[in-house]
This record gives C-alpha cells, structure tokens and sequence, in this order.
C-alpha cells in the first residue's frame, strides 16, 4: 500500500528523471550524428540539438519546475520531428 502511495505521490518526478534518461541518449546520438544530415533537413546546428537535449536533461533531472516541461518538449521535438528526419535522410530516403 505505501509503495502505491509513494508512486502516486512522486509520479511526475519519477516521469521527469525517465525523460531526462531519454534527452540524455538524444544527446549523444545527435552528436554521432553527420553535420550534414542537419544541414540537409534544414534543422538546427548539431551541436544546437546537443546543448538544447543536455539542458533539458539537466532542467528536467533537477525538477525545476516549470524549465523540465519545457525541457520535455524539446525532447519530444527531437524524438518525434528531428531524428526520424535526419534518419530518412542519412538512409538516402528523401520523402519526409
């Protein structure tokens, strides 16, 4: 019963470090990405998207409280915007 209580209680903290896990490996897979790939997909810089997913990292593992929503959007806009693009085009797949 206290470990249901606990998880309803601290729910957004425990979603916050899980996204922040998540900024973090987006992060390091846009710094192995090519400086091209961005270039091409008409995005920010690389290194851009690097300090943009680090910062949100760093907002959303701390709980600030209104920087960690904002560092979920950014995450979610590199997840489901950015990478997806910059695959199809590092795969030679230029219909996005």
């Amino acid at each position: 019963m206290y470990f249901l209580y606990d998880l309803a209680l601290h729910l957004d903290s425990y979603l916050f470090q899980v996204l922040a896990l998540t900024a973090i490996i987006g992060a390091v897979l846009a710094a192995t990405t090519r400086e091209d790939a961005f270039r091409a997909g008409d995005r920010q810089g690389k290194w851009v998207w690097v300090g943009l997913l680090a910062g949100s990292a760093v907002a959303m593992a701390t709980g600030m409280p209104f920087l960690s929503w904002i560092g979920a959007v950014i995450t979610g806009v590199y997840w489901f915007d950015v990478r997806p693009q910059l695959k199809a085009i590092i795969n030679g797949d230029y219909s996005y």
